[in-house]
């Protein structure tokens, strides 16, 4: 398998530490004091899919996911509240209630997509007395110093402070990604154990008084626990790269002398309607409110699998409309060779299982893999011959493709509106209001059908 690697900025082949076939996996997780977005899904898909071609290719996997529940400021770097505090407060709730309830949710969701779960999940809270002895270790090696605010990461002690991202330190002003700080030896450096105000919430005792772990500090200590010094791979969002992975970086040289992960691998951006994501704009769209569209998540895994994850890509509902078209299509198609009984030559299936291996392996070329599943789908000999072929592909695409499922009715908005009214037109004995909406909703291309047990809806063929 060839995986680009944002350490070296090139393609590489990947070569694993452990030859007896043990892949060694990190990624960061959910940030859990809200529901996940798309956005955040798609990151996840992609670690799927990273995960199931390892799998494909014959490796076992040690795979660790954070979930983190305390650490993580509204700023990426040192600015702002605790994430989970900031919406504890808001909600009146304690935080280990508000983390419980995202926590399931973000399950939920990966569940709904098949995205198959690490095989250790790690909560930053059940992790502080790893993350203390962390940062004793950095500061026993003379990278960390204290102030009244905490205990802070010196960048000067490092070689090279930017090794992902290339970001030359010299260049950097200060104030232009953390406050100014004057206490800071350097405006860069970092906090790794914060001092907690006196209404903070989420504290812990130690050596410097009640605190608690920064963000950065977690995904260092855990992965340290769980995999070692040096792991073969760390994922993420191609958002990590500057403050979070860098900074991960540096505590690992402060703890170990050494890079952590020999490949680090980023997704890029989901955009919405072709600009940012964002909550201000009102677009960051839950796997809930499109089910409540009338989407299966299954064909926003299948949007996702259409675009390279190191491209960013643009959500639009038409584009998940014709995804989630496509899917249905697929399904059909596959119907049709279970119901025929042509012979296809062998040579033929294993040319097709040849290009697909090939296709995942070229640092997870999705889109290519998607096109050789539906080149094999159009064969015009129907057979079921094809069927093993294509269970094998779902071991990576994850589509259940083998499974029979109704075609999932896309309701526009206009219609959902029109069936309400129509519902209190009924309601109220208003037949001839009843009808004249009937009418109107049909003319949209939809046929309702009233029953004993309430009213349907179909989509006129």
């Amino acid at each position: 398998m060839k995986i680009y690697n944002t350490l070296t900025r090139k393609k590489q082949e990947f070569e694993p530490i452990d030859k007896t076939g043990e892949v060694r996996i990190y990624s960061c997780g959910p940030t859990v004091y809200n529901y996940a977005h798309i956005g955040n899904l798609r990151s996840y898909i992609f670690m799927d899919i990273l995960r199931r071609t390892l799998e494909y290719d014959g490796y076992h996997l040690k795979h660790v996911m954070n979930i983190t529940d305390v650490g993580h400021l509204v700023s990426d770097a040192d600015e702002g509240e605790d994430k989970v505090e900031k919406a504890a407060r808001q909600l009146k709730k304690d935080p280990m209630e508000i983390t419980k309830v995202y926590t399931e949710a973000f399950f939920k969701d990966i569940e709904a997509l098949n995205i198959e779960k690490p095989e250790i999940i790690a909560k930053a809270t059940e992790h502080i007395p790893e993350m203390l002895e962390y940062v004793k270790k950095i500061i026993a090696n003379g990278y960390a110093y204290e102030t009244s605010k905490g205990i802070y990461f010196d960048i000067s002690k490092l070689k090279h402070y930017g090794l992902l991202s290339d970001n030359k330190k010299e260049g950097q002003k200060a104030g232009a990604r953390i406050e100014v700080d004057e206490e800071k030896k350097n405006p860069l450096d970092f906090a790794i154990w914060i001092k907690a105000p006196e209404n903070h919430i989420m504290k812990w005792e130690s050596p410097w008084g009640l605190s608690y772990p920064g963000w950065h500090l977690e995904c260092s200590a855990m992965s340290n626990k769980y995999l070692g010094e040096v792991f073969d791979i760390h994922t993420g969002g191609v958002d990590h790269i500057p403050i979070h992975h860098e900074n991960e970086i540096a505590q690992s040289i402060g703890a170990n002398g050494k890079i952590p992960a020999n490949y680090w691998v980023h997704g890029e951006f989901m955009l919405v309607d072709g600009g940012k994501m964002s909550k201000s704009l009102g677009n960051t769209y839950t796997l809930a409110q499109l089910e409540e569209k009338g989407y299966e998540p299954l064909a926003f895994r299948y949007f996702c699998l259409n675009t390279h994850y190191r491209n960013k890509l643009n959500f639009t509902f038409e584009g998940l409309t014709a995804s989630q078209v496509a899917l249905n299509r697929l399904r059909e198609g596959i119907k049709a060779h279970k119901e025929g009984n042509e012979k296809i030559d062998q040579k033929e299936i294993e040319s097709y299982k040849e290009e697909f291996k090939q296709a995942v392996n070229d640092d997870l070329n999705t889109p290519k893999a998607l096109s050789i599943l539906w080149n094999a789908i159009r064969n015009e000999k129907k057979s079921k011959d094809l069927l093993p072929l294509i269970e094998d592909f779902d071991k990576i695409l994850a589509l259940d493709l083998l499974t029979e499922k109704k075609e999932n009715l896309v309701i526009s908005e206009e219609v959902k509106d029109l069936l309400a009214k129509r519902k209190e037109a009924r309601q109220n004995k208003d037949w001839k209001l009843s009808d004249e909406l009937r009418d109107k909703i049909a003319e949209l291309g939809y046929q309702v059908i009233d029953t004993k047990e309430g009213t349907t809806v179909e989509k006129i063929k």
